[in-house]
């Protein structure tokens, strides 16, 4: 039941997150939908793990190259998906106050994203592979 109430949390978090992503673009003094490309760093944000996870064996508790390149590929991600709404708005193809929401969606989202990973991500007998 506890997976349950996780799973629903996590779920209303991501939704307040794109809520923000979305507001960023659809208002009426914004109106640009450039910010929308952020999306494609929310899907590019776990692959890296997933990757790793899969590839690499848990059975060391040294530190793991492939892993470690997980994290800083992942790390390079999230960067990135904050960085591109400040440049955008820098050049002026987004206003600040689109800015300012996708970066608070940003924030929600990959918190979420961690989130899921610190309650699913343990390989307990209720992990994340059985979704």
């Amino acid at each position: 039941m506890a997976g349950i109430k996780a799973l629903v949390g996590l779920s209303f978090s991501g939704a307040i997150g794109l809520t923000f992503l979305l507001l960023s673009c659809a208002l009426d003094q914004y109106g640009v939908y450039w910010p929308f490309f952020v999306l494609i760093f929310y899907v590019l944000c776990p692959i890296p793990h997933f990757i790793a996870r899969r590839v690499s064996d848990d059975g060391d508790s040294g530190s793991n190259a492939c892993r470690e390149l997980a994290y800083f590929l992942t790390s390079g991600i999230v960067v990135s998906a904050f960085g591109l709404p400040i440049v955008l708005a820098h050049a002026f193809v987004i206003q600040w106050g689109a800015c300012g929401l996708v970066l608070a969606g940003n924030t929600v989202i990959f918190l979420t994203i961690l989130g899921f990973f610190l309650v699913f991500g343990g390989g307990d007998d209720f992990s994340w592979e059985q979704w």
